[in-house]
């Protein structure tokens, strides 16, 4: 029965990111257009709307359920396997507080919302930082400086082989 039990966790976490996605209104703070330090980038706005790339379940200490939404240039070039991502490819991190469901006890459901972070290709802007550019926001609101000046070196020393990207498609 455990086999059964967790036969279906992947496709849970799948669905319930995939949903907690198309309600995302809070979060991105209605709009608020206040810029990351350092990179300048905004929250864009349709995100929400945008196709999902891929969910992610993030274990302890953060425990938290994930989902990274593309734009078409971000889905285009995933589908086509290009690499180095095209200027012009956005990609934003969704992610939540993960709690058990009352209804469905295996499941995973989203809890508090806690940041959005958004990565936007621009070799030229970013060339410093492999291209891309990038804005953790809570609440709509850009972190601070400290947290910001750590995005680049997470994402070249684990990501590097993949144009400093960790979300894979999920098709």
């Amino acid at each position: 029965m455990d086999k059964m039990k967790h036969a279906h966790l992947p496709f849970t976490i799948a669905a319930t990111v995939f949903a907690a996605v198309a309600s995302m209104g809070a979060v991105a703070g209605g709009g608020d257009k206040e810029a990351s330090p350092i990179y300048g980038v905004t929250v864009p706005d349709g995100y929400r709307s945008w196709e999902l790339v891929a969910p992610a379940l993030e274990g302890d200490p953060l425990n938290e359920l994930r989902a990274v939404v593309g734009n078409s240039v971000a889905l285009d070039a995933y589908r086509a396997g290009t690499l180095p991502f095209p200027d012009g490819t956005i990609l934003v991190k969704l992610a939540w507080k993960r709690v058990q469901s009352p209804e469905f006890e295996p499941a995973s459901i989203p809890g508090a919302a806690t940041t959005v972070q958004v990565m936007v290709k621009d070799s030229r802007k970013y060339a410093a930082t492999g291209g891309w550019g990038f804005g953790r926001f809570i609440d709509g609101k850009p972190v601070d400086l400290a947290q910001h000046e750590t995005c680049f070196a997470c994402h070249q020393a684990r990501a590097q082989g993949h144009d400093y990207v960790f979300t894979r498609y999920a098709p």
